[in-house]
């Protein structure tokens, strides 16, 4: 006999599917939701089963939206002439959070990965090229994630954008706020000097 009811067991190995969902975090959830009221539970399944209703691409960033152009493409207080190129739609989130950047966006939804048989075609790279030769914009702002494959997309976007004379800029990296010196690495260390500004 087994410990648990098979819908349970079920609920529990499709939240181990999400990314950072490991077996105990997966329990803790799905008895969580056991422990909701049904309307509750009600509303948070069909919250998840009309994730995608009306979802599609912004026709100009690519950013996610239920329109043809995104919130921040239609706000004309944004500066259309400074692009910053993100991986996917969580990146432009967190940036948006910050609330110092007044600029657009470009989503890639993701970065070149040949190890995962992810090339240049597979990414919003054309459009963003479409977008560069349009003319209007000064300065692309690249805000990839560090890593080798965010490295790569960044050297080949810099092959398409350096012929047309845009200026192009990286965000600083460097110790997080809060941070310890002792428990950077030397990579990270080395950035934070090399993105260093005058007090």
């Amino acid at each position: 006999m087994k410990a648990i009811p098979e819908n349970i067991a079920k609920a529990i190995e499709e939240f181990q599917k999400l990314p950072g969902i490991g077996q105990k975090t997966a329990e803790r959830l799905v008895f969580h939701l056991l422990r909701k009221p049904e309307a509750d539970l009600g509303q948070f399944g069909k919250a998840v089963s009309s994730l995608k209703e009306g979802i599609r691409y912004c026709d100009v960033c690519k950013n996610l939206t239920t329109e043809k152009v995104c919130g921040v493409c239609a706000d004309s207080s944004r500066d259309p002439s400074v692009i910053c190129v993100v991986e996917d739609p969580l990146d432009l989130i967190a940036l948006e959070k910050a609330n110092e950047y007044q600029g657009v966006y470009h989503v890639l939804h993701g970065v070149i990965s040949p190890m995962e048989g992810v090339g240049p075609d597979e990414l919003a790279i054309a459009e963003l090229i479409d977008r560069l030769e349009k003319g209007g914009v000064k300065e692309v702002i690249i805000a990839l994630n560090p890593s080798m494959e965010g490295e790569a997309t960044a050297a080949y976007l810099m092959k398409y954008i350096k012929p047309l004379n845009i200026k192009v800029t990286r965000i600083a990296r460097g110790i997080p706020v809060g941070g310890d010196l002792e428990y950077a690495d030397s990579q990270t260390l080395k950035r934070a000097l090399l993105g260093r500004m005058e007090y």
